[in-house]
């Protein structure tokens, strides 16, 4: 897995790209920093046995695309609830599907762990990709807060840090022109 930092990265950068306002307010960006990593909650089962090839397991359901779409419609209802968001939902909904399910894309793009069953629970199967240039991380602190940790966290800089920067960047500069043309 991508680390729980660059997950949230990744999110807020797709969160920035496709937000519905050029303002948006900080439940929106906690928001997606949360839906960005919460799908590696799963590996709290590890010691319960639950690993794969169980659906349960870690990179198992919440890492699925069929997950990512349900859970971003109750984020949506839930965080979004009041009236004046009922414009934007489906805009929302699609913000938080993508930002949800860059965690299981980038996770299929690590050189390690397991496969990602992004069509669970239609389908057990686990997939990677073929190009795979992010480390793995370490699970648990004490492993991530280490040598190895640093190097993963050096390798997610150049990958995912990097590329999250040019997306807010080039989304603004988008948004600003399009402001300048309106007004």
């Amino acid at each position: 897995m991508a680390s729980v930092f660059s997950h949230a990265v990744v999110a807020s950068s797709l969160g920035a790209a496709g937000s519905p306002s050029r303002q948006m307010p900080v439940r929106y960006w906690v928001t997606l920093a949360i839906i960005g990593a919460l799908p590696d909650l799963d590996v709290a089962l590890y010691p319960m046995g639950l690993n794969a090839p169980f659906i349960l397991g870690h990179r198992g359901i919440t890492h699925s695309l069929a997950f990512a779409a349900v859970f971003a419609a109750l984020v949506v209802r839930l965080v979004f609830r009041d009236a004046a968001w009922r414009h934007a939902w489906s805009r929302l909904w699609l913000v938080f599907f993508v930002a949800m399910a860059s965690h299981a894309i980038l996770d299929a793009m690590t050189n390690g762990g397991q496969g990602i069953a992004f069509f669970a629970p239609f389908s057990s199967a686990r997939w990677h990709f073929a190009w795979q240039p992010i480390e793995v991380s370490p699970i648990g602190w004490t492993a991530f807060f280490s040598l190895d940790g640093l190097r993963v966290l050096k390798n997610e800089l150049v990958w995912l840090w990097l590329p999250s920067v040019v997306v807010i960047v080039v989304s603004r500069l988008i948004r600003g022109r399009n402001a300048c043309v309106v007004s």
